[in-house]
């Protein structure tokens, strides 16, 4: 197990304390795990419901991440998904009680319905007007009569949002409760898992995925969910999870709904807002009209790689609820569907024809290109070694687009013939490959402008003059290792005299020497200059990549 933790009996007060003390507003009672609102004057001095929620750790943000306010006057923190003791709930309930009363927002686990309702039976006894309100908007399971009920997940941080407003706004508690318990009917989420979560008292995985085996309907601990399926396309989940959401809470087409993407834990951000793009395209086929949105990190377990997707009915009341103002470390504002795009600028006027490009040199090129799509997962595999991995696909998308320029290509000649090559690979090519290729060709655009002289001494001069143009914008020099040591022996071999085909062979040659070379030298730039010696032994995929198209071109005029 690997974690950032110091001793695992003191994760979760130490997180707390680390949370309140890089948090405005928030306040740890002393020796406990309960966080609230440095300003409880606020709500205790106006009569104001006080609210509080929590449960067991792990779930990070929820739920210290939304005390303030708009949202919670406090929360307690059981030990990693475990629920609270009643002491230490009550003890929250003492800490915040006023003439308004409190209000428990409680998720539907055992645990915590137990511990939670005992602690407000005890705390009505001491004369605190004290309410549960329980939240079950897990809509994976259905009805859920034969198991412990519908269990409480990410939909809960929309309820505490709701409860909040109307608590803020001065509601009695009866009148909070009830927005609380409409919210929560009117509430759906679902969760699918691509990796289980790791207790850091256990010290291992709480459940086993095969590689291509995900869990849908989970909960928030890793209990068993709906089914076990082979992983699927992100479009496939979220339409199936806003369908089931959309059935178990009877949505329609044309209804009003706020959307809530959650990261379970793990999920990179990028996959985050894939899913809330292919959620609210499910939304759309199903005719339902998205509010609201937020997508991010909301209510979590653990380290659990996955998402969950929860919709909320609106009506006037909630959306004025929702949108009311809060402040809380983890709370963000919605997205408001204003629209996504602006009209994209004109697109360049096409290269207009000039003659007839030269059939060798077109010739050349589409084999250059042809041997980097076919060179993709070998160049892949080479920078996964020494770099970071992106090389084969930079330099196979670029040759793919320059393959589907063959048309526009075949009408171009001379240095139009090497600018289009260059715009194409500019647009086209990824990484830092683009810039430097696209510089290569117009280097050598530049020269045959001011070049003349039979083919052989043209095609020398303009490509010694694309490699310098390379090499002073990229800094790079032979020894380096970068792809100037297979360029620069490439331009000394192609100056010594001959025709075009026997300097471009001679200059494969050289180029394909001065990438075997690299294996022993040092990186001083590129991402290999992070690696270190660990590079050594293999040779530089840049420099190797240009030796292939080389070659390939070469062919061409044997």
């Amino acid at each position: 197990m690997k974690k950032l933790i110091n001793d695992v009996a003191e994760v979760v007060p130490q997180a707390l304390s680390g949370l309140v003390a890089t948090s405005n507003g928030l306040r740890l009672i002393e020796g406990t795990t309960i966080v609230v609102r440095d300003d409880l004057d606020a709500v205790t001095g106006a009569g104001k419901v006080a609210l509080i929620s929590g449960g067991g750790s792990g779930h990070e943000p929820a739920h210290a991440g939304y005390v303030g306010p708009g949202m919670l006057s406090a929360a307690v923190a059981g030990d990693v998904f475990a629920s609270p003791s009643t002491d230490q709930v009550l003890m929250a309930i003492r800490a915040v009680a006023g003439p308004g009363g409190v209000l428990l927002i409680v998720k539907n686990y055992t645990g915590d319905r137990l511990n939670f309702g005992l602690a407000a039976q005890i705390a009505q006894g001491e004369g605190i007007d004290c309410d549960v309100l329980v939240v079950d908007d897990d809509a994976a399971l259905g009805s859920a009569e034969k198991t412990a009920g519908r269990r409480g997940i990410a939909g809960t941080v929309l309820v505490h949002k709701i409860v909040g407003a109307a608590a803020e706004a001065g509601r009695s508690l009866a009148e909070v409760k009830a927005a609380g318990e409409a919210a929560v009917a009117a509430t759906g989420s679902m969760g699918v898992a691509l990796s289980p979560c790791i207790v850091p008292a256990a010290g291992t995985p709480n459940f086993d995925l095969a590689h291509d085996e995900i869990e849908l309907g989970l909960g928030i601990h890793g209990e068993a969910g709906l089914e076990r399926v082979n992983l699927r396309p992100a479009r496939h989940l979220a339409r199936d999870m806003i369908a089931t959401i959309a059935r178990d809470r009877g949505l329609k087409s044309g209804d009003k709904v706020a959307l809530l993407v959650n990261n379970l834990g793990a999920t990179p951000p990028m996959e985050v807002s894939i899913m809330a793009g292919d959620a609210l395209d499910a939304c759309a086929a199903l005719r339902l009209d998205v509010q609201r949105v937020w997508s991010g990190t909301y209510l979590t377990a653990i380290d659990m790689a996955g998402v969950s997707l929860s919709l909320m009915a609106l009506d006037e009341a909630r959306l004025e609820a929702l949108d009311a103002p809060a402040s809380a470390p983890a709370w963000t504002l919605p997205g408001r569907r204003l629209g996504q795009t602006i009209p994209a600028p004109e697109a360049q006027p096409a290269t207009a024809s000039n003659g007839r490009a030269d059939p060798a040199v077109l010739a050349a090129l589409v084999a250059g290109c042809r041997a980097m799509v076919d060179a993709e997962p070998e160049l892949t595999r080479m920078d996964q070694q020494v770099g970071d991995g992106d090389i084969g696909r930079s330099l196979a998308g670029g040759a793919e687009a320059l393959l589907a320029e063959q048309d526009t290509l075949a009408g171009l000649t001379g240095a139009a013939f090497w600018r289009h090559v260059g715009a194409v690979i500019r647009r086209s090519t990824g990484g830092t490959s683009g810039p430097l290729y696209a510089i290569l060709a117009f280097g050598a655009a530049n020269a045959l402008e001011e070049t003349q002289g039979d083919a052989g001494e043209t095609l020398a001069a303009a490509f010694a003059h694309g490699v310098k143009a390379l090499c002073d914008l990229g800094g790079a020099e032979p020894g380096d290792r970068t792809m100037v040591d297979a360029l620069a022996p490439a331009v000394t071999a192609m100056a010594t005299a001959g025709s075009a085909a026997e300097r471009l062979t001679a200059a494969a040659r050289a180029a394909a020497d001065g990438a075997q070379a690299t294996r022993q030298m040092k990186p001083r730039r590129g991402r290999s200059s992070y690696v270190g010696d660990r590079v050594l032994g293999h040779p530089d995929p840049g420099a190797v990549a240009v030796a292939k198209w080389l070659d390939a071109a070469a062919g061409t005029r044997a």
